[in-house]
Parts: structure tokens; C-alpha cells; sequence
């Protein structure tokens, strides 16, 4: 079989195509109904949401473990100062960026859903040597191995999620494994305050918490090499089910699966502005989350409470996360719109909580708690970029940079983060506190031009291409969004439930 890709003029050959068309060609269609749908839906939510919930908890849960050892005495045990500890978290994000490329070939390369198991297992077993360090330095390296093994997870789930769902489907599926980031937090923080009553003189209470958790992050990667499937193609589903399963995503014009690296997508994916906006916005809107995920805890203390009640109070934190991206994803299902949804979260959580952390009396523990909780929204506005990133790249090896380029700019936000809570500013780290405001009003700005930019697109590929008939199986040739004359940028999608017509 041959296609043809237009921007480059030339004929690749059969393999170039999605493996969702091989796939397709050797086996006999069916008719589905739209009852068919829902119920596989259902069954696909089942085998895989709950999966990436547990990955994606632990991997948040398990880098801010850190922030709840350091309340529990890590820096006086380990004898660190407090700029080397925000070091900590800097060296996590430098080694988590370093590795985004290669971990992103290496996932375009092998199974993708045994490469996210094995490198679950192998930071799973780094927390669990955090247990027993006992200086500076060996913090320092378990740290930067942490970062590179948990560099596939985030890129791993936004593709896993672009291989099973509708575009109308998928800002739900990744805020439903988002919220880990909450849920991680309401763990961590009940951990915490629970063995904070833990005694012992031979270990401290936060060794035995990354003990514990890291044993459960090994159990969770065998789970996930063994039960989460590489691919719709892959999976448990029957032979019916998995061609529906690959019919209804031809509408997302984004194909499912290539293992073949095309050089020529990944310079598409750099000369694309939706690219640099989106890492933009990335970059801006996670200087706070980074500042937030790794100093929350200190900050809470530092308005006079003690580690015991630092860790209760940490528990809205996670409630107000775990809402925050609940009620994110489902307002921009029901009201068809990712970007203004984005807006709102960064008001409320970057701007409002900003303010009220920085410019509140330093004796008003009431507004600083408030504003120190709001922050945490600012976060819910994360999944709703890879959920535009899952939309609006096609081209396989393109969405792969994609990803990796959008973790990126996540790593690039969280090191700038934390660095701009100096000891010289304690305890109320008025200038990071400014800062938080100040990033989080530029990525406000800043996704608003994302919106006009999609909106002018669509409406020049919609002059450009009037009267363009259909090419049969253009959904799954493995052209990229901007090669691709039939893909409309995604600003706002439809809910609907479409009906999709098999051919037979």
C-alpha cells in the first residue's frame, strides 16, 4: 500500500503508515452501534484510567515526599542547609528535563506501556534507598536518578490517553489521572502526620514513609507492565472490540501508533507557533507549581504552626487540587472550551491566591492559609495543555517531541520555581511569593493568544482548503496536523457523541 505525504512530495513506503491501518487491513470490519460505544468506553475506562491514577499519584507523591521529610527533621538529620535542600529540587527537575528526548524516542521505539512499568520499578526503588541516606551527597544523586526515571510518566499517559479516546473524551480521562497530583497530596500529608508519632532509635520517621512508599511504587510498576496494554491493538479487548476501538478514533485525524522515527516531524514540530505558546505558557504557569509542590509545606510552617499541624493543614491543599482538576475537566467538556477554563483556574489560583499569600498581614494566619490553598489551582490548569497537546498534534513521531517538549518547559518551570525561595528571604519569602503572581499573569496573557492563534488557523485552513474532497484512510497515514488539509486546530470541541460509519 502506498500514501502520499504533501508537505515533504514524496511516497513512503506501507510502514510509514499508523499501525492502526496495518492493523485494519488484515482484519474484516464491523458495524457499530452507539450503544456498542458507551459500553466499550466503559470498558476501557476500567483497564486503563485506574492504572494511570496509581502511576501518576505515586510519581507526584513520591518527588514531594521530600517536602514531608523536610518538616519531619531531613535537613537536621542529614545536615543540610536550606539552600542545598532547594537544590534537592532543582537537580530532580535539571535530570527530569535532560532526559525528555531521549525517553520520548525511547518510548516512540519500544512497547509503551512495559517502558512506563519498568521505569515505575526503578524510581519506585530509588524512594526506597532515600531511606537510607544520610548526607548531602547521596540525596543529591537519588535525586537526579529520580528525575530521570520519572521523565517518562507524564509524556507516557498523554500518549497512552491520545491512543484510546475521542478528542471530546480525552480532557476528562487526563484530568482523571491528573488528579493524582491532589490525591498525592491528601496521602502524603496524612503519612506525614501519621508517623510523625512514630518513635525509634534506630529509624527516623520520614526513612520508614520512603520505605513504605517506595515498596508500593514497585508493586504499582509490575501492575502496570502487566495489565496496561501497549496499544488498542495490543490490548485484551476481542477482536470486534479492538477494530471499534480504533474506528471511532478516526476523527481525531491524529492516528494511534508508529514505531518508525521521521526526522522531518520533529523540525514540524519546532516550526509550529501552537509549540512555543503552549511551552510558553507551560514555563510561566509552573514557576508557582514548582514553588508550591516542593515548598507548601515549609510555607504553611512558617506562618508559626507546628510539623504536626503543618501536615493537617496540608490536607485541603490536595482537596482543593483534586476539585480544582475534577471540575476543570468537566467544565471544559460541558462548555466545549479548554482555553477560557484555563484562564479561570489561573485567576483564581495564581492571581487571587498569589496576592492573598504575598500581600495579606503577615498576622492573618486565616488569609495566608486561603491564598496558600488557592494556589493549588493553578496546577488544575496543567492537564488541560496536554490535553491540547493530545489534540492538535498528529504524526506520530511529532507528537512524541510534542510531549517531550511540553515536559520541557514543565521541568524548566519547576527549577525556576523553588530557586526563588532564598533563606535570605524567610520566613515570609515576600519576593517568591511576587513572583507567583507575576509568571501566573504572563501565562494568562498568554493562552489568551493561543485562543486567537487556533481561531485565525482554522479559519485560513478553512479558506485554504474549501471544496477538499475526503481521501480514504487519510486518518491513519501518520501525517502530521499541518500536513494533514482535513485537521481542524482544536479551540473548542464538540461533546457530542458521534456515530461512526464502519466500512464493511
Amino acid at each position: 500500500m502506498e500514501t502520499k505525504i504533501e508537505k515533504e512530495g514524496q511516497v513512503p513506503k506501507a510502514t510509514d503508515v499508523d499501525a492502526a491501518l496495518e492493523y485494519l487491513n488484515r482484519e474484516s470490519t464491523t458495524v457499530m452501534t452507539e450503544i456498542n460505544e458507551k459500553a466499550l468506553v466503559r470498558k476501557i475506562d476500567w483497564m486503563i484510567v485506574p492504572i494511570m491514577w496509581a502511576c501518576y499519584n505515586l510519581q507526584y507523591l513520591d518527588k514531594t515526599l521530600i517536602n514531608y521529610a523536610n518538616v519531619m527533621g531531613l535537613q537536621e538529620d542529614t545536615g543540610i542547609s536550606g539552600n542545598q535542600f532547594s537544590l534537592l529540587a532543582t537537580l530532580f527537575y535539571v535530570t527530569y528535563l535532560v532526559f525528555e528526548f531521549p525517553t520520548g524516542y525511547l518510548m516512540q521505539r519500544l512497547p509503551t506501556a512495559k517502558y512506563l512499568g519498568a521505569n515505575v520499578i526503578l524510581w519506585g526503588l530509588v524512594v526506597t534507598l532515600n531511606s537510607a541516606a544520610k548526607n548531602w551527597a547521596a540525596l543529591a544523586a537519588l535525586r537526579t536518578l529520580l528525575g530521570c526515571f520519572e521523565s517518562a510518566i507524564a509524556p507516557a499517559l498523554i500518549l497512552v490517553t491520545s491512543m484510546w479516546y475521542k478528542r471530546s473524551e480525552q480532557p476528562a480521562r487526563v484530568g482523571f489521572w491528573y488528579v493524582g497530583t491532589g490525591t498525592g497530596t491528601i496521602i502524603g500529608a496524612l503519612t506525614s502526620f501519621g508517623f510523625q508519632h512514630y518513635e525509634s532509635e534506630v529509624f527516623t520517621p520520614w526513612q520508614i514513609m520512603f520505605l513504605l512508599f517506595g515498596l508500593i511504587t514497585i508493586a504499582v510498576g509490575i501492575i502496570t507492565m502487566i495489565f496496561l496494554p501497549d496499544s488498542p491493538m495490543k490490548s485484551r479487548l476481542t477482536r470486534e472490540e479492538k477494530i471499534w476501538t480504533i474506528e471511532r478514533l478516526r476523527e481525531n485525524q491524529t492516528g494511534i501508533e508508529n514505531k518508525h522515527f521521521k526526522m522531518y516531524q520533529v523540525r514540524d514540530c519546532f516550526t509550529d507557533p501552537q509549540t512555543w505558546l503552549i511551552a510558553f505558557i507551560t514555563v510561566t504557569m509552573n514557576i508557582p507549581n514548582g514553588a508550591i509542590s516542593t515548598y507548601q509545606a515549609t510555607i504553611i510552617k512558617g506562618f508559626g504552626y507546628t510539623s504536626k499541624e503543618t501536615a493537617l493543614l496540608s490536607i485541603p491543599s490536595g482537596v482543593l487540587a483534586s476539585v480544582a482538576v475534577i471540575s476543570g475537566g468537566i467544565s471544559s467538556a460541558r462548555f466545549n472550551a479548554r482555553g477560557p477554563v484555563i484562564i479561570i483556574l489561573l485567576l483564581i489560583g495564581g492571581i487571587l491566591g498569589g496576592c492573598l499569600l504575598a500581600f495579606s498581614d503577615p498576622a492573618n494566619k486565616g488569609a495566608l492559609l486561603a491564598g496558600n490553598y488557592l494556589t493549588n489551582a493553578i496546577g488544575a490548569a496543567l492537564p488541560l495543555l496536554y490535553s491540547y497537546s493530545a489534540a492538535n498534534y498528529a504524526g506520530h513521531t511529532k507528537k512524541v517531541t510534542m510531549n517531550a517538549m511540553l515536559l520541557l518547559s514543565f521541568c524548566l518551570g519547576n527549577i525556576i520555581g523553588p530557586l526563588t525561595f532564598r533563606d535570605a528571604d524567610k520566613p515570609q519569602y515576600l519576593p517568591a511569593k511576587i513572583v507567583i503572581v507575576a509568571s501566573t499573569a504572563a501565562a494568562l496573557v498568554t493562552t489568551g493568544v493561543l485562543m486567537a492563534y487556533y481561531t485565525w488557523e482554522n479559519k485560513r485552513r478553512d479558506r485554504l482548503y474549501l471544496g477538499l474532497e475526503h481521501r480514504e484512510n487519510n486518518e491513519f497515514l501518520d501525517l502530521t496536523d499541518r500536513e494533514n488539509s482535513e485537521f481542524r486546530l482544536s479551540l473548542c470541541y464538540s461533546s457530542a457523541e458521534i456515530s461512526i460509519p464502519i466500512n464493511t
